[in-house]
C-alpha cells in the first residue's frame, strides 16, 4: 500500500541539479584559478570589453543554472504548479488528464483537458526509480483530487 502524501508536496530534479551545481562550481573555480595564475602584467592586457564579455558569459551561465534550480512540480489542495525554468503554470486538478513518463523521454509529461500537454522538467527520467515514484505519486494525487463524472 502506498504511503499518504501530505500536501503541499514538491518534486525537484535530483541528478541534473547535482551535476549542474558540481560542474558550475568546477568551472567557476577553474576560471578564477586561471585568472589568478596570470601575472599582473598579463591581466593588464585584457581590455574592458574582453572582461565585460567574460562577465556577461558568466551571467548567462548563472541564469541557465538558476532556471534549472527553479524547476519543480508542486501539488497543493488547490491544484498543481509546474515551474519549468522561468515559466510557471498553475493548473487546477480538473485540468490534468494524465501524467506520464514515456520510455526514452527525458522528463515527465502532463496531458491537459484542453488537448495540450506540458513538460514537467522537475521529474527527469535520468533520476531512475525516483522519477517513476514521483510520477506514480502525482498520478495518485490527480486521481484523488479529480471528481468522478456520473451519468445519471
Amino acid at each position: 500500500m502506498a504511503r499518504p502524501i501530505t500536501l503541499p508536496h514538491t518534486w525537484r530534479p535530483f541528478g541534473a541539479r547535482m551535476m549542474g551545481t558540481v560542474a558550475g562550481a568546477l568551472v567557476f573555480a577553474r576560471v578564477f584559478g586561471a585568472w589568478f595564475s596570470f601575472s599582473p602584467s598579463e591581466r593588464a592586457n585584457f581590455t574592458g570589453f574582453q572582461l565585460g564579455t567574460l562577465v556577461v558569459l558568466g551571467l548567462i551561465a548563472l541564469a541557465v543554472w538558476f532556471a534549472l534550480m527553479r524547476s519543480r512540480v508542486t501539488a497543493a489542495e488547490s491544484g498543481v504548479t509546474v515551474v519549468n525554468g522561468y515559466r510557471r503554470r498553475e493548473l487546477e486538478w480538473s485540468q490534468i488528464v494524465s501524467v506520464n513518463l514515456r520510455r526514452g523521454a527525458p522528463w515527465a509529461g502532463v496531458d491537459l483537458s484542453d488537448g495540450t500537454s506540458i513538460s514537467a522538467l522537475a521529474i527527469q527520467s535520468s533520476d531512475g526509480s525516483r522519477a517513476i515514484h514521483a510520477v506514480q505519486e502525482l498520478r495518485r494525487l490527480v486521481a484523488e483530487h479529480t471528481p468522478v463524472e456520473r451519468d445519471d
